[in-house]
């Protein structure tokens, strides 16, 4: 027996380095280069051999496997330029809030301002960078000579933030000359300019919630059907949804989380069947957020985003994610004395028995993989086994301890497409670039 074990032990390593360039091998053979992450040049490659079921879907989840990467952000403009030439696609939600739209909507339709202007839309400090509003300068060039039914319009779907949409309800009716009982109007405004403690439950946000739909009801028996009443129910949705978000803060885990992903699922529904001209749609958001199956590890059945477009729209909805290999990340560290501060890490070579330490070792320096191909092609089946990867959130890169970002997937369940970038940095805070 001792003989055996030490046989097995002395060929593993021979296995091992066999499957590992088996598993190479397929990859170099049959991943799609993506020549540069530049924003501005073409998908050539990618053009010529693009997968069936990217060409034949409607709503496109692009992720990123941070909040806050250069080569993420250029990579999901070059994409979401591409399905605008090809695909005819014009309508761009992302994980921001509502209240962002109507200033940026107006500025790519060739309002007033400038980039660092248009900027201060975002409520997401992440999107303030010079990558996100050189997309929007491209938007607002396309649409310069469209009619407004040909323009590309820009949608938030989260409901982590209430601010001004209070603000947006009151100027309906005072224009409109509409009387509305005044409790109920004070009352939505103490829910927009309340913000959430995250650290503690509040029971006084479920009380409200009753409240707000009856404001809801008041307006709904306005009988008018102009598109300016339909977006005031619209912006109402979205504060009693802020205000049931804060109501399940530090409820049972996952609550809240779930009910999110919920909404924002929601959102993307109306918009795609309300604002989309051909119901087809772009999602700019997290990996965890527009993967097919569930949040965080797999086996955590934390229904997300993803998951419900997935069950919805079926094939419609082709969800990519991302994963990187070295680079420049950034990192907020907690300091008592020296107070918080946001850190640049450099990661110098991938981790142990993360997808990424195999996928660093191909030919390409970025790349895409059709899973439903490696699926059904990949005898390794690399993809297909649970392996690691970084969960990189809203606090960017946490090392110390490494462990609590070292999440498991299993990439074939979890996406529909894979890009893999070997190298990322920064993305350019200064707008004047």
């Amino acid at each position: 027996m001792k003989i055996i074990f030490s046989i097995f032990i002395f060929i593993l390593p021979f296995l091992m380095n066999s499957q590992n360039k088996e598993t190479i091998d397929w990859i170099n053979n049959n991943s799609i280069e993506i020549e540069d992450a530049n924003p501005n040049s073409e998908l050539k490659i990618f053009k010529k051999n693009t997968p069936n079921k990217f060409s034949n879907a409607k709503i496109y989840g692009l992720g990123e496997a941070s909040h806050n990467t250069k080569e993420f952000f250029d990579l999901k403009a070059k994409f979401f330029k591409h399905l605008v030439k090809t695909q005819g696609l014009k309508t761009f939600i992302m994980e921001e809030s509502y209240q962002a739209e109507s200033g940026i909507n107006e500025w790519i339709s060739g309002g007033n301002g400038n980039i660092q202007t248009i900027a201060r839309n975002f409520n997401l400090p992440f999107w303030q960078r010079y990558e996100i509003v050189n997309l929007l300068q491209w938007m607002r060039n396309y649409n310069s000579d469209k009619p407004r039914e040909d323009q590309i319009r820009f949608y938030g779907m989260d409901i982590q933030i209430g601010k001004n949409i209070n603000q947006e309800i009151r100027d309906y009716l005072d224009t409109n000359k509409i009387t509305i009982d005044k409790d109920l109007l004070t009352l939505a405004d103490s829910c927009a300019n309340k913000k959430i403690d995250f650290s503690k439950k509040d029971s006084w946000w479920i009380i409200q919630i009753p409240k707000l739909k009856e404001l809801k009801q008041q307006i709904q028996n306005i009988k008018t059907e102009n598109e300016e009443h339909k977006s005031l129910i619209r912006s109402l949705n979205y504060l009693i949804s802020y205000t049931e978000y804060a109501s399940l803060v530090k409820d049972e885990y996952p609550k809240s989380i779930e009910f999110r992903d919920l909404k924002m699922f929601e959102n993307v529904k109306y918009i795609v069947e309300n604002e989309s001209e051909n119901g087809k749609a772009f999602i700019w958001a997290h990996n965890e957020h527009i993967n097919k199956r569930e949040m965080y590890y797999t086996g955590s059945n934390i229904i997300n985003l993803g998951r419900h477009l997935k069950n919805y729209y079926k094939d419609d909805y082709y969800s990519v994610g991302f994963d990187f290999g070295t680079g420049e990340i950034n990192g907020f560290v907690i300091d008592q004395k020296k107070g918080n501060y946001w850190k640049t890490y450099h990661i110098e070579k991938p981790f142990k028995k993360t997808y990424s330490k195999t996928l660093m070792l191909t030919n390409k320096d970025i790349y895409f993989i059709d899973l439903q191909k490696a699926n059904e092609s990949d005898s390794s089946n690399f993809f297909s086994k649970k392996n690691k990867h970084l969960l990189i959130a809203g606090g960017g890169y946490q090392p110390k301890p490494l462990h609590r970002i070292m999440i498991s997937k299993i990439y074939t369940e979890t996406y529909d497409g894979l890009i893999f970038v070997k190298k990322i940095s920064n993305p350019e805070s200064n707008l004047e670039n």
